[in-house]
């Protein structure tokens, strides 16, 4: 298992290395240019301008030359100010400062500053994360529970009540577009009724300070039940929109499943047996119907914790996704490369994971 794991990180290497080749050719696409963006900021001076640019490798022509240097300039391999792939030490620049190496680009985990904001970028992620883990977790431990309940559960009593109600109820909530569904519980919870708050991730009239920062996190040790109280109050609107189109889809999927594992051979031979019925689905049935729901629930956390784009800009949830929302609409290129890096990670990653529980779920599977 070591083997295969070393194994598919190297390979998760290219891939990485081309997912990032094409967002950045598709950056270069849109119009505009940093260049532009920060010339409309009266508080950077000229000089501020060309070194910046200067330093990430922006001073160019539109040639492929010059465009195959900007992109090293950006991954830290190409040393934009010495023209070279050597640093100013002389040594490879994609080596560690600690080691003479270089200091910019995303090998040295620098992701550039924020044109609107002058910000590192990293940071800007690491500062909104939280907010996303909060709802992204929070959503997905809801949904994946109450999916795979609802999906075998609907398998098992095939074409009953209980599989009709939750099939018509499935096809409803997944025909619903999410902005649409967001937008219907916030005038019905939050302004007709006025049970949940519809924006932000707490109360910024009894918060200490804003959501994220030291000051936050100081006063939320001090006194944490009042501010898990208030956080899960504003979690409620946007993790139901989030879990209603999800759960629809996806108990589908784990009842597809499961209906396909209980006619196999194996359920028969386990139920003349006289094994209990419960054993017969949880061990035999859903245990073998695990692969497909895990490899569809792995991808789903990576996209989720890249940011549901659409339910946090509905809410002004300060995370990942607003954070993209945002850097769109500023054209802050170096902002959505960042972001789009990690979800490419994200993704790898949890295929991963999945491979790997997959030889958990069935004992039958060994990677070599």
């Amino acid at each position: 298992m070591t083997q295969y794991i070393v194994r598919r990180t190297i390979q998760a290497v290219p891939v990485l290395f081309l997912i990032s080749v094409v967002s950045f050719v598709l950056m270069l696409q849109a119009p505009g240019g940093p260049a532009a963006q920060f010339n409309q900021n009266p508080h950077i001076s000229t000089a501020q301008i060309n070194k910046w640019l200067q330093d990430w490798c922006l001073v160019r022509q539109p040639t492929l030359a010059d465009t195959i240097r900007e992109y090293l300039g950006w991954l830290g391999v190409w040393n934009c100010s010495g023209g070279s792939f050597l640093s100013a030490h002389g040594l490879p620049n994609f080596l560690p400062p600690f080691l003479g190496g270089g200091t910019n680009g995303v090998v040295h985990g620098d992701f550039g500053y924020s044109i609107e904001t002058g910000r590192p970028v990293l940071s800007m992620i690491l500062e909104r994360l939280p907010a996303t883990i909060i709802l992204m977790g929070t959503a997905f431990l809801l949904w994946a529970t109450i999916a795979i309940l609802a999906g075998v559960i609907a398998a098992v009593k095939r074409y009953s009540f209980f599989d009709q109600s939750v099939t018509f109820v499935s096809y409803v909530f997944y025909s619903l577009p999410t902005f649409w569904l967001g937008l219907i519980l916030i005038f019905i919870f939050g302004v007709t009724l006025r049970w949940f708050p519809v924006q932000g991730i707490v109360n910024v009239r009894q918060a200490a300070a804003p959501f994220g920062t030291p000051a936050y996190w100081a006063a939320f040790a001090a006194n944490p039940l009042p501010n898990i109280w208030d956080i899960a109050a504003h979690l409620v609107l946007p993790v139901a929109t989030l879990i209603a189109v999800s759960i629809a889809g996806d108990s589908r999927f784990v009842r597809s499943a499961m209906l396909d594992s209980l006619h196999q051979d194996y359920v028969r031979t386990a139920r003349a047996k006289g094994i209990p019925e419960r054993q017969v689905i949880l061990r035999h049935a859903f245990r073998n119907a695990l692969l497909p729901i895990l490899t569809n629930l792995a991808l789903e956390i990576a996209f989720l914790f890249s940011g549901a784009i659409v339910t946090e800009t509905v809410f002004s949830w300060p995370g990942m996704g607003r954070l993209y929302y945002e850097g769109v609409n500023a054209r802050d290129y170096f902002l959505l490369m960042g972001i789009l890096l990690i979800g490419s990670v994200l993704v790898v990653f949890m295929n991963l994971v999945a491979d790997i529980a997959y030889a958990i779920a069935d004992p039958r599977i060994r990677y070599n």
